[in-house]
């Protein structure tokens, strides 16, 4: 299927899979009754499990099981973000790089609360025409908004309604390890400067480049050999840019944590290991006064 079958189109897929396994599990972090219907329609995800019982050696397993994990303890402290910044006033939220993002669906939002999501057409025309079949009805007003995020995108984001006089949340869950540096540090610098009232934003980096004992982790190989997303060649391979440093100069409070915090936190999720490939990763909240930070442990 264009869009979600190559490259980091096929990432979302990965996760889809990853948050329909989770919906299943008996102890779920988080559920999503659409993602997989987004599996089942894409030829490229064939065979690939959606259920606990399906992935041989369980919670052992690199792939959907560590790694697996991880995403749904991500979209569980993600939705837990925004569904926190939206009850604290925020009217908008921006989905940056929505991929096969549900949480115009499945999230409680308070009334007249708009939420946008962009991302490249042929992602956003496959996500709908799976959502459509499944019945599935937005929680919210959604504005699809189709956009190269390298690009300029200000612009046509105003002009489907978003308005920077309000308070807004900004998600980028799985995007800017993507991205090229200069990249990121324009979406980050844009996503400030049209958050012209109260906003909070929420993000996901890798802040080293990895060690190369790292770069043969179990949950690179599996993902690489079994399902065809290989993720070394898809980070972008230049330095990282401090985009929290870059928000704070600009008046943003941040707090940056790691999964393993959040693994703490919840009682389960991936825990560290060695030569981890989850060890750089790193969630950073930041916010100009208005919507809270979610809650992290101390």
């Amino acid at each position: 299927m264009p869009g979600v079958r190559d490259g980091v189109g096929r990432t979302a897929l990965m996760v889809a899979a990853a948050r329909a396994i989770e919906t299943h599990r008996p102890d779920a972090l988080a559920r999503d009754p659409y993602a997989e219907h987004f599996v089942r329609a894409a030829p490229a995800a064939e065979g690939w499990p959606l259920r606990p019982e399906e992935v041989p050696g369980g919670e052992a397993d690199p792939l959907w099981g560590r790694l697996g994990r991880y995403f749904g303890l991500r979209t569980r402290v993600l939705d837990d973000f925004v569904t926190r910044s939206a009850l604290a006033g925020a009217r908008q939220t921006v989905l940056l790089g929505a991929g096969l993002d549900t949480r115009a669906y499945r999230l409680q939002w308070p009334g007249g609360h708009v939420v946008f999501e962009i991302d490249t057409p042929e992602v956003l025309e496959f996500k709908e025409r799976v959502l459509e079949r499944a019945g599935a009805v937005a929680r919210a007003k959604r504005v699809p908004l189709a956009a190269d995020l390298r690009e300029e995108w200000a612009g046509p984001l105003v002009a489907t309604g978003f308005d920077p006089a309000l308070s807004t949340v900004w998600l980028a869950e799985g995007l800017l390890l993507y991205l090229p540096g200069a990249a990121e540090r324009r979406l980050i610098a844009t996503a400030a400067r049209l958050t012209g009232a109260s906003g909070a934003l929420a993000f996901e980096a890798k802040v080293i480049r990895e060690p190369e004992k790292v770069r043969g982790n179990p949950v690179y190989t599996a993902a690489r050999e079994r399902i065809g997303v290989d993720l070394l060649r898809l980070f972008d391979p230049e330095p990282r840019p401090d985009s929290a440093a870059d928000l704070a100069s600009l008046g943003w409070s941040t707090t940056t944590r790691t999964p393993f915090d959040f693994s703490a936190l919840h009682g389960r999720g991936p825990r560290p290991e060695a030569d981890d490939a989850l060890a750089a990763n790193r969630w950073v909240f930041a916010a100009r006064p208005g919507p809270p930070l979610v809650e992290a442990p101390a």
